[in-house]
């Protein structure tokens, strides 16, 4: 199993799980390797340092003239200076904190996803019963385009809209 650190275009990280080096290349050659947060199926491998297990037990003590190692067995590695600098669509923010906020929407998102019905195309006409009093009222998502969203919010109507990974559009699991 060969785990990668992959970054899309925008700077989106993630981590990316395959039975090897060529089932890398294969997925991404077919563009079927995309970004959990955004969707973007361009993506660049990071440099990371391997994990090896060669043996049981602690890591040697370094000797004094060694210095300590660059990572211990509880955190993880620190990746160079020029992966953050990679992207240069992104502002200078700490790779923990764009995890972060990555890991905010993605939790938001699902918990829009597991707690709205989809409605799929008929969004707008579903929006308009609902406001009106037509239907039951109820916690609805679907596809609307830009002028039916500009139709539904000039007549009062509260809209927004999301941006869904499509590995989260299937059904929950």
């Amino acid at each position: 199993m060969k785990v990668l650190d992959l970054q899309c275009r925008l700077g989106h990280r993630f981590e990316g799980w395959f039975g090897s080096q060529s089932d890398y290349d294969a997925q991404r050659e077919r563009g079927l390797i995309t970004c959990p947060v955004c969707n973007e199926s361009e993506i660049t491998k990071l440099l990371s340092a391997p994990r090896l297990n060669l043996g049981h037990g602690a890591a040697p003590e370094p000797t004094p003239d060694q210095g300590a190692p660059a990572t211990s067995a509880g955190s993880p590695a620190r990746r160079p200076a020029d992966a953050a600098a990679a992207s240069p669509t992104l502002p200078d923010v700490a790779p923990e904190t764009l995890q972060q906020m990555q890991a905010a929407m993605m939790k938001m998102v699902r918990h829009v996803m597991a707690n709205t019905e989809d409605v799929g195309t008929q969004f707008a006409e579903e929006a308009r019963k609902i406001h009106y009093g037509e239907r039951q009222a109820r916690h609805i998502r679907g596809q609307a385009t830009q002028e039916e969203t500009e139709a539904l919010i000039d007549e009062g109507i509260d809209v927004m809209a999301l941006p869904v990974p499509e590995n989260l559009k299937g059904p929950l699991q």
